[in-house]
């Protein structure tokens, strides 16, 4: 885009045209434990970590790891909730001149079996409880994997019972206490110096799925990561809307999701935030914790801001504390926004980013009225354009195209996926989002549609190929079909249209879901089945989504 009107939006103390620094991302806690050492940096579940405490924790699981092993070029997996032994590992692994390879519980197996594969996980960073480990216990003998670090929920509160030797006693099979026991009488400052590390190595390798295939890691380096943290320090903490040493988080957010890692832990710790985690969102549960930790600061997705907004239980006292929020991972509606603003009488910002430009890309500023609908503006260093879907032209200003983004934070590219890498970028460096929107002469960007077959269930990505593909498993399945409806609470779920094999007995929805239980994440999972007896198709005999689509928006329009 030649021009770019979005620059005059910018509020004083913040520019688009600011530097932003890179460095490698454990300078982040680094600095901040030199900065904020007895400040506390995480709660978690009645136990407190202070900045330093959690500085020499990764310091001291940065040697283990070494001694085990990690160098650069390795890569360690994090199949964890939100725990303190998350925040440890990542600058461990780090440290160690490792790389991150981020494992989401709600995968099914097939996809975690996949992913240890393809990014060459030796060893992997869990909870020692059933849905977990044993899952990973399984894959020790079953693929590369070959090392499972273990935590348990208590390992940092202060009244936590002695640990007994690990039953069966599997040398594959380590307790993380072990390992920072093993180096707690060692000078933990003499780890190599950070200047050994290179900011241009890759730090995060986090996947994302994909229309087709399996997910795809996007690779992301130490600079895209810090240049990404530079840009949400450039917006809320150059705008005034945070102050640093004051913050407190509420993590309900997976850290193992990008917008997470960057926003709440990166963001956060360089602000020297006192976080407080939570392993899953509780509506009731959340508001209690604002009320009680006086909570300043909460990222969510817009379910969690719905729920709140609803509950009968959570008043506007409960929420009183909060001073700055931000909706992100899909778009937030017009009534959710006032109703949660009118409940909590604080600010809610909007955003726009993916996992290929590490969570970041447009932010509302937070300056003047809020244009809600709107995901703001570019963030500091960025640039979009909008090509036309049809020729791949460039649009003026005001039509709507495929946004396309340039940028310090977009990825190095897909990890051993160079194919996949030169169909996703555009021009010079722009990467092809497969989002559709426009951006108005005010510099404002607006989200309409997707020209990828995707849904965004809850904030998380969810592609129906890939439901398709386990519904097939079916012996009953003839064909499926499966696409978004829309939902009020999760912004899309799923529903699939089956035609049953001839002769088949009827499916229920109970009993595709209790098939697809091991098939499929439980964010993925259909919750609405229709069965018919056949299928639209295109002209050419392809199966056709877009009647089904026509008659879902019809309903949606008519009240049904």
């Amino acid at each position: 885009m030649t021009t770019r009107p979005w620059i005059d939006a910018y509020p004083p103390g913040t520019r688009w045209d600011a530097p932003l620094p890179t460095c490698v991302l454990p300078e982040v806690l680094e600095r901040a434990a030199a900065r904020w050492p007895q400040r506390t940096a995480l709660r978690f579940e009645g136990s407190a970590l202070s900045y330093a405490e959690l500085d020499a924790a990764s310091r001291r699981l940065a040697r283990a790891l070494t001694r085990r092993g990690v160098r650069p070029g390795s890569h360690v997996g994090l199949y964890l909730p939100n725990t303190p032994h998350y925040v440890i590992a990542f600058f461990a692994v780090l440290r160690a001149g490792g790389t991150v390879v981020n494992y989401s519980p709600l995968d099914a197996g097939p996809v975690l079996a996949h992913k240890i594969e393809d990014s060459r996980t030796d060893l992997i960073v869990t909870l020692d409880v059933p849905e977990l480990a044993d899952r990973m216990r399984g894959f020790l003998d079953s693929t590369r994997l070959s090392t499972l670090v273990l935590g348990k929920v208590d390992d940092f509160r202060p009244d936590a019972p002695a640990q007994a030797p690990a039953a069966g006693g599997d040398p594959r099979c380590v307790r993380f206490l072990d390992l920072l026991a093993a180096e707690a009488q060692g000078d933990v400052q003499q780890e190599g110096p950070m200047s050994e590390l290179d900011v241009q190595a890759l730090a995060v390798l986090q996947y994302t799925g994909g229309t087709t295939g399996h997910p795809k890691g996007a690779m992301l380096t130490h600079a895209n990561l810090s240049s990404a943290l530079g840009q949400l320090r450039g917006m809320w903490l150059g705008g005034g809307l945070v102050a640093e040493g004051q913050e407190r988080f509420l993590v309900v957010l997976p850290l193992f999701h990008i917008y997470s890692l960057v926003a709440n832990m990166l963001f956060g710790l360089s602000v020297g935030a006192e976080l407080t985690l939570h392993q899953r969102f509780d509506t009731q549960g959340a508001a209690d914790t604002i009320e009680r930790e006086r909570i300043t600061v909460f990222f969510g997705v817009p379910t969690l801001f719905v729920a709140l907004a609803t509950h009968e239980a959570v008043t506007q006292v409960q929420l009183r504390s909060l001073t700055l929020c931000n909706s992100g991972g899909a778009p937030l509606s017009l009534e959710s926004h006032r109703r949660f603003v009118d409940k909590a009488r604080c600010r809610l910002l909007e955003g726009w980013g993916m996992t290929e430009t590490c969570g970041v890309g447009t932010l509302s500023t937070g300056a003047g009225e809020h244009v809600t609908g709107s995901a703001g503006v570019p963030v500091a260093g960025v640039e979009l354009l909008f090509l036309d879907t049809q020729t791949g032209r460039e649009v003026p200003l005001g039509e709507k195209g495929e946004l396309c983004i340039r940028g310090p934070n977009v990825m190095a590219g897909y990890w051993q996926r160079p194919e996949a890498t030169a169909q996703s970028f555009h021009g010079d460096g722009y990467l092809r989002t497969g989002d559709v929107g426009y951006m108005t002469a005010q510099g404002l960007v607006y989200l309409v549609d997707r020209t990828k077959d995707m849904m965004i269930c809850g904030g998380f990505n969810v592609y129906p190929r890939h439901i398709e593909e386990a519904i097939y498993q079916h012996p009953a399945v003839d064909e499926v079909i499966v696409i978004g409806l829309p939902d009020a609470y999760r912004g899309q779920t799923p529903k699939a249209f089956v035609k049953l094999k001839a002769g088949a007995a009827p499916l229920s929805l109970e009993a595709l879901r209790a098939f697809l239980h091991d098939r499929l994440g439980r964010h993925e999972m259909p919750t609405a089945l229709e069965l018919r007896d056949a299928l639209p198709r295109t002209p050419v005999g392809k199966l056709s989504k877009k009647e089904l689509q026509a008659e879902v928006a019809a309903a949606a329009a008519g009240g049904g």
